[in-house]
């Protein structure tokens, strides 16, 4: 259940009588954040005010922190995910919290019904230059997936062999936002923006040869495209990608009703 939900219910029960002002006071100490130990307050007001759950994120954490985190989120929300969850660590996880899942090639966990169905008009596109860049890409289609948003991939189209990227346009030419993926010299994101009618989200990696400097270089590439529309995100952070372009087809769709009087 969503936090507008969860007020409002608890607002009308309190208004049937069905919960005294006490209970429903002590509900409300809640509603913003909720100590979770001595290590994590979840902030339950974030969908409220921004539209995406607190995720968690997995490094620095012990599988008991994120367990406890993740046990006191789930009574609150129908989705709840941590990211860069390395195998061991899950492992862990799954003896502690039930019906967990884990997509390996994102490094993501979480809690979630078998079927997620959208919620939003539109596509994510997220192309991928290489397959080595496919951890980077699938984070970002993951997070994109459980936050109810239609997602189509197309792996492995770099530079290096441009005619892969161009015998599928029709996924440029079908998406609403585009989340393009590149390590190496990162030019992916300029090509694809000089196709593309729609915004196009550039995510650099870290993965590359010695002069690629763990990313800063594809990273320099994108921030310095000559082509317009083109958005850059930090190294490797293909959750941020994901969270951006949901947003940017959040407020399409907050739009529309507007547009169309």
């Amino acid at each position: 259940m969503t936090d507008d939900k969860s007020l409002r219910s608890l607002l009308q029960d309190l208004a049937n009588g069905n919960i005294t002002p006490d209970a429903a006071l002590e509900k409300l100490k809640h509603l913003s954040y909720e100590p979770v130990g001595e290590f994590a307050k979840i902030d339950h007001h974030r969908a409220l005010r921004t539209g995406f759950p607190e995720v968690i994120w997995g490094p620095g954490k012990t599988p008991d922190q994120i367990a406890q985190i993740m046990e006191a989120m789930r009574q609150r929300n129908p989705v709840v995910m941590a990211t860069r969850i390395e195998p061991d660590v899950f492992a862990a996880l799954e003896t502690k919290v039930h019906g967990l899942r884990y997509y390996d090639s994102a490094r993501i966990c979480a809690i979630a019904p078998p079927t997620i169905e959208p919620q939003y008009p539109g596509t994510i596109g997220i192309l991928s230059a290489g397959t080595a860049d496919l951890p980077v890409a699938e984070e970002a289609a993951l997070t994109a997936e459980l936050s109810g948003f239609r997602v189509q991939r197309l792996w492995d189209v770099g530079v290096a062999g441009i005619h892969r990227l161009l015998n599928n346009r029709h996924v440029i030419e079908s998406a609403s936002v585009l989340i393009v993926v590149a390590g190496m010299e990162g030019a992916l994101p300029s090509v694809v923006a000089g196709l593309a009618d729609c915004p196009v989200i550039a995510v650099p990696t870290s993965i590359g040869y010695g002069a690629s400097f763990g990313g800063l270089a594809p990273l320099l590439t994108m921030l310095n495209s000559c082509a317009a529309g083109v958005g850059v995100v930090n190294i490797d952070n293909g959750f941020g990608a994901a969270v951006l372009a949901g947003q940017i087809l959040r407020t399409a769709n907050k739009l529309r009703p507007s547009l169309n009087t």
